[in-house]
Order: structure tokens, then C-alpha cells, then sequence
């Protein structure tokens, strides 16, 4: 492999860049654009639950229970109710996630140190908030039965939970590193997946053809100016998780510089492949779509844990490289892990990146078809 005709390919590549608007935009517009939609978009901390309350007891027990609910930061009240079938059409309607029903006898069975009864209807809909909801509103009734009766109970069992590298349980703190894996192994694919394949469009491929250029000197060549840019693209997606989301970045930046790379690289090679393939711009980018963010978003573990998957897609997502990336970002964003904890997921990203740049060579023929 010659280095001058790589660089001659490489500035070709710059060339043809510069002077198409849209890959420019794809290439440093979009993932800022992706990632600060889905960073604020996705979340899984449930907060300021919509709730209405049917007070039939208008006391000052019951009352407090409701400033108890309002007061926690979990449930924001936006109305109180006259009739007890007004709950359904909240519910049906999706004005209110849960309902706080309390009977008329609610503070006389308190004060008479009876068991009061207390209904908490929650919209089951959406099975994850119903849950989190559920244990917001049994800690806030246990919190207010000691309240009210002035005793502090004192267990037998002294537990003292700690919670390490995301002591806040901010969903933001892990959702952002796995959002910078899935929207690069988009970007890289995107972005590659259109070189190869506008020669084939253009008529400019049987020029190259008859040139001395090697196949992989071609290859690098195409692959160089993308990955500088795609370099650029992980270098802002830090910055905005840090800077921007507050994402804690605890381990090493050179290490996480260095291992993007790799995983760059693949995504990068992927791309070249798909457009080898396809020979059409529109086919290249639709398949570059479907066989990076799908994979990437459902089957690296960044929304589901891969170990609540059934076995066969579990055996599955070891030849998804994304999956590896987004333990390395998350190792070294949340936990500060050096390489020597990470080096399984470094060496098959490089085996990935290599056996796909491997494939995209033999794939491509210096001949027209």
C-alpha cells in the first residue's frame, strides 16, 4: 500500500465533501441535533405524577396526607374532585396518572386508633411508572402513619443502602453514554455508506477502476476524512454530555479517545461494505439505517438488559459491536475503569473493525459489472 495514492484518495474524498452541503450537515449537524433530542427526550425517572384527589373526609388528617403526597416532589396535584366517577374519565383520558381516593371515616378511624382504609388508583398503562409509583406511595403513607401517631418505629435490621458511581439514580447519567454509542454507530455507517456507491451513480467509478489505485489503498483512502470527522462528531457528543447534560466523566479521556477510535473505525467499515454492496446512495443509506440503529438501540443493552432477553437474542448481541462500546462509555463515564477491566471489549472491537474492513476489500472488485 502506497501512502500517496491513499492521501490522493483521501483528498479527492475532502473534495467531494466540501462541496456537498448535505453531507455536511449529516456529518457534524446531526448527531448534535440526535442526541441532544433523545437526551432529553428519553428518561426513566418518574416525577411530578399527575394526580387528583376525591376527599370525601375534608379533614385536617386527610388534608395533611394530600400535602404529604404534593410535598414529596413525586406527585403534583391538579385537581380535587366531587364524584367518585370522575376517576375514570381521568384515567381513560390520561389527564392523571393516579387518583387519591379517601373515605368519608378516614380521620375518625384514625382517631379512634382503627385501621383507616385508603384507595390509590394508578394508571397501569405504562407498567414501569405504575410500579415506581406504587412504591412512591407506600413510602409516603408509611412516612405519614409515624407522623401522625408521633412514634419513630426503629427496625431490627439497621440498613444502610449505598449507591455507587450514580449515588443520585440519575436515568440521564446512563442513558446519555449509550445514546453516544447508538447515534455514532448510526453516523458512521451514514456517513460512509454514500462513498462507493455515488461513484457507481456519478460514472466516475470506471475512472477509478483504471487507475493503479489498489483496493485497499482506495479503501483507506475513502475511510480517512470520515473518521477524522467522525472523530470530531464523538468529541462534541463528550461535550454535550458533559457540559450540557452534567454527565459525570470519571475515568480517562485519552482511554475513551482511544477506544472510540476503535469502534469508529467499525462503524465506519460497515458503511464502505453496505456501499459496496448496494451501489445506490438511497438503498445504501436505508440499509446502513436498519443495520445500525435497531441493533444498536434494542439489543446493546443501552435500553434493555441483555440479560432479561431471551438466549437466543442474547447470543445474538455478541456480534453487535455497540454492545461493547456502550460498556466501555458507561465503565468510564460513570466508573472511572481503566483499560485493563475494559481490554475483552477493546480487542473485539478491533477484531470487529478489522474483519469488516477485511470483508469490504475482498467484496470490492476492480471491474465493471
Amino acid at each position: 500500500m502506497k501512502f500517496i495514492r491513499v492521501k490522493a484518495i483521501a483528498k479527492k474524498e475532502l473534495i467531494q465533501i466540501s462541496r456537498d452541503p448535505l453531507s455536511l450537515v449529516m456529518a457534524f449537524l446531526m448527531p448534535v441535533i440526535l442526541l441532544f433530542l433523545f437526551g432529553y427526550a428519553i428518561t426513566l425517572d418518574v416525577n411530578n405524577l399527575t394526580t387528583v384527589v376525591h376527599d370525601r373526609d375534608r379533614s385536617s388528617l386527610s388534608r395533611q396526607l394530600v400535602a404529604a403526597f404534593r410535598e414529596s416532589g413525586y406527585f403534583s396535584v391538579i385537581d380535587h374532585i366531587e364524584d367518585q366517577r370522575e376517576i375514570d374519565w381521568y384515567l381513560d383520558s390520561g389527564t392523571a396518572q393516579v387518583a387519591i381516593s379517601i373515605p368519608e371515616d378516614f380521620s375518625e378511624n384514625i382517631t379512634a386508633n382503627r385501621k383507616a382504609d385508603l384507595q390509590v388508583i394508578l394508571d397501569g398503562s405504562d407498567s414501569n411508572t405504575a410500579t415506581i409509583a406504587l412504591g412512591y406511595t407506600s413510602g409516603i403513607i408509611n412516612l405519614y402513619s409515624q407522623k401522625i401517631k408521633g412514634v419513630k418505629l426503629v427496625p431490627l435490621v439497621d440498613l444502610r443502602g449505598r449507591v455507587w458511581y450514580n449515588p443520585e439514580l440519575e436515568s440521564r447519567n446512563y442513558i446519555i453514554p449509550g445514546l453516544i454509542a447508538v447515534i455514532m454507530a448510526v453516523i458512521a455507517a451514514l456517513l460512509t455508506s454514500l462513498t462507493v456507491s455515488r461513484e457507481w451513480e456519478r460514472g466516475t467509478m470506471e475512472q477509478l477502476i483504471s487507475t493503479p489505485v489498489k483496493v485497499p489503498e482506495l479503501i483507506a483512502g475513502k475511510l480517512i476524512p470520515y473518521f477524522f470527522i467522525g472523530f470530531i462528531d464523538i468529541v462534541l457528543s463528550i461535550l454535550m454530555a458533559t457540559l450540557v447534560f452534567q454527565v459525570p466523566l470519571r475515568g480517562s479521556l485519552p482511554l475513551l479517545m482511544i477506544l472510540s477510535s476503535l469502534f469508529l473505525f467499525g462503524g465506519l467499515s460497515i458503511g464502505i461494505l453496505i456501499s459496496i454492496t448496494a451501489k445506490s446512495q438511497l438503498v445504501s443509506s436505508q440499509i446502513a439505517m436498519v443495520v445500525t440503529f435497531l441493533p444498536a438501540f434494542l439489543l446493546s443493552g443501552f435500553m434493555y438488559a441483555i440479560t432479561n432477553m431471551p438466549e437466543a437474542l442474547q447470543l445474538l448481541t455478541y456480534i453487535i459491536p455497540a454492545r461493547y462500546f456502550v460498556t466501555i462509555l458507561k465503565g468510564i463515564f460513570l466508573k472511572g475503569i481503566t483499560l485493563e477491566l475494559m481490554a475483552l471489549e477493546a480487542i473485539l472491537l478491533l477484531v470487529f473493525a478489522l474483519a469488516v474492513f477485511t470483508l469490504a476489500n475482498m467484496k470490492f472488485k476492480k471491474k465493471i459489472i
